[in-house]
């Protein structure tokens, strides 16, 4: 059994999907490790992890505009810590996810034909985000 770590950085400039299905394409492919599991973890709470359809950008517009409305900016909130957008961002964290596992066949991620691997921002301000990836496999 073999591992492998690396951290993708992903610079956003307010809120949207961020893809980074190359980034996790080519460490797969680095590490020759074969055939495994590869798991991607956010290391924040105002932004999450999304498999999502990469063909049609009205999808992550929807998708943009759907968590926009559902966690809305302005509603009476205790924890205002960062801004407004704060704690809606917390929301949308918490109704997606903040890791993603990808089963990986000869250094190749198994993601459907119009499946991408995206970084959901949540923020109005520009971030530098981490992701890191961990690769387990023989």
């Amino acid at each position: 059994m073999k591992q492998a770590f690396h951290t993708v950085r992903i610079s956003t400039h307010g809120p949207g999907l961020y893809e980074f299905t190359e980034d996790v394409a080519k460490f797969a492919a680095a590490e020759k490790i074969g055939d495994g599991l590869l798991t991607c973890f956010v290391r924040h709470t105002s932004a999450s992890l999304l498999i999502q359809e990469n063909a049609d950008p009205d999808v992550q517009k929807d998708l943009q505009d759907f968590f926009a409305q559902l966690a809305r900016k302005g509603m009476d909130f205790r924890h205002t810590a960062e801004g407004p957008d704060d704690m809606p961002s917390h929301i949308r964290s918490a109704l997606t996810a903040t890791s993603v596992a990808i089963p990986v066949r000869h250094g190749k991620p198994m993601l459907g034909t119009w499946q991408g691997l995206y970084l959901f921002e949540h923020r109005d301000a520009p971030h530098s985000r981490e992701v890191v990836l961990h690769y387990i496999g023989s």
